[in-house]
C-alpha cells in the first residue's frame, strides 16, 4: 500500500483485528451487489470507503423523484440517469481507488449465476422475492456467500446464507417460493432511515465475511422492529425439503 491508501484507511488498519493485511484482502476482494435503492445505497458507499477493492453494481431502473427520501447514491440532478451510472459516479467521488463494474439490465437466472462466479460475497438489496429466490440460487450454484436484507414500512430483517457451505440453511430454507406478494417500498411505504440502518449492516457483514472477522449472522436471521427499537435473532435450520438446496 502506498502512503495515500495507509490514510485513506488508517481508522481501519488502527484496529488490530484488521491492520495492513486485513486492508490488503479488502483491497483484493470483490462484491457484487444486486439493487441501488434504499438498501444497495449505503451498503455500496461504505464498501468503497471501506476499500473494497473491486464492486459490481447490478440495477437496471431509472432514478425517480419517488426514490430520493431515502436512495441517498442518487440526488435531483441524476433524476432520469440509470442508477448504475449514478452509483458509479457517486462511489468513484468516494473512493477513486475502487474499481466500479456497472450491469444496468434485468438479468436471467444463467446471466446472474456467471456474474456471481466471480466475485467473493454476494449483496442483496432486492425488493421481491423472485428476484431474492433468483439469487439465492445463483449463490447456491456458484458456491458464494449471500448477505441478504429487506426493509419494509417499519421493519427490517438481515441475515447471512453460508451458501459456500452444504450444511448452512439457505434463503429459501426460510421462505417457501409460493408466489409473487407485494413486498416493495412502492406498495407498502418505509421509513427512510430504516433501509439506512439496514444497508449498513449488511456492509458491515459482507466485511466480517470478506476477513472472517467475528462471528457473522450465518445461521440466523435479525429482525428489528424500529417503532419499539427492537432486535429479536432467530437461529435458522437447514430444511431437509428445501428445493433450492435440493438441486445443489
Amino acid at each position: 500500500m502506498n502512503d495515500d491508501e495507509l490514510l485513506r484507511y488508517s481508522r481501519q488498519i488502527m484496529l488490530p483485528q484488521i491492520g495492513i493485511e486485513g486492508q490488503q484482502r479488502l483491497a483484493d476482494s470483490h462484491a457484487l451487489i444486486l439493487g441501488l435503492g434504499g438498501l444497495g445505497s449505503p451498503l455500496a458507499m461504505y464498501l468503497a470507503a471501506a476499500g473494497v477493492g473491486t464492486l459490481t453494481l447490478i440495477d437496471f431502473d431509472e432514478v425517480d423523484l419517488s426514490n430520493l427520501q431515502r436512495q441517498i447514491l442518487h440526488t435531483t440532478a441524476d433524476i432520469g440517469r440509470a442508477k448504475t451510472d449514478s452509483a458509479r459516479s457517486r462511489l468513484q467521488a468516494i473512493n477513486p481507488l475502487v474499481e466500479i463494474q456497472t450491469i444496468n439490465a434485468r438479468l436471467n437466472a444463467d446471466e446472474l449465476r456467471a456474474q456471481i462466479t466471480a466475485v467473493d460475497v454476494v449483496l442483496d438489496g432486492s425488493d421481491n422475492f423472485a428476484t431474492r429466490f433468483m439469487v439465492n440460487r445463483a449463490c447456491l450454484a456458484a458456491r458464494k456467500p449471500l448477505v441478504s436484507a429487506a426493509a419494509i414500512r417499519m421493519e427490517g430483517q438481515l441475515g447471512v446464507f453460508r451458501c459456500d457451505d452444504p450444511a448452512a440453511p439457505c434463503y429459501q430454507c426460510l421462505y417457501q417460493d409460493t408466489g409473487e406478494e407485494n413486498t416493495g417500498c412502492a406498495e407498502n411505504g418505509v421509513l427512510a432511515p430504516l433501509v439506512g440502518v439496514l444497508g449498513s449492516l449488511q456492509a458491515l457483514e459482507a466485511i466480517k465475511v470478506l476477513l472472517d472477522l467475528g462471528e457473522t449472522l450465518a445461521g440466523k436471521l435479525q429482525v428489528f422492529d424500529a417503532m419499539r427499537m427492537e432486535w429479536r435473532t432467530m437461529n435458522l435450520s437447514k430444511d431437509p425439503n428445501c428445493p433450492a438446496c435440493k438441486q445443489t
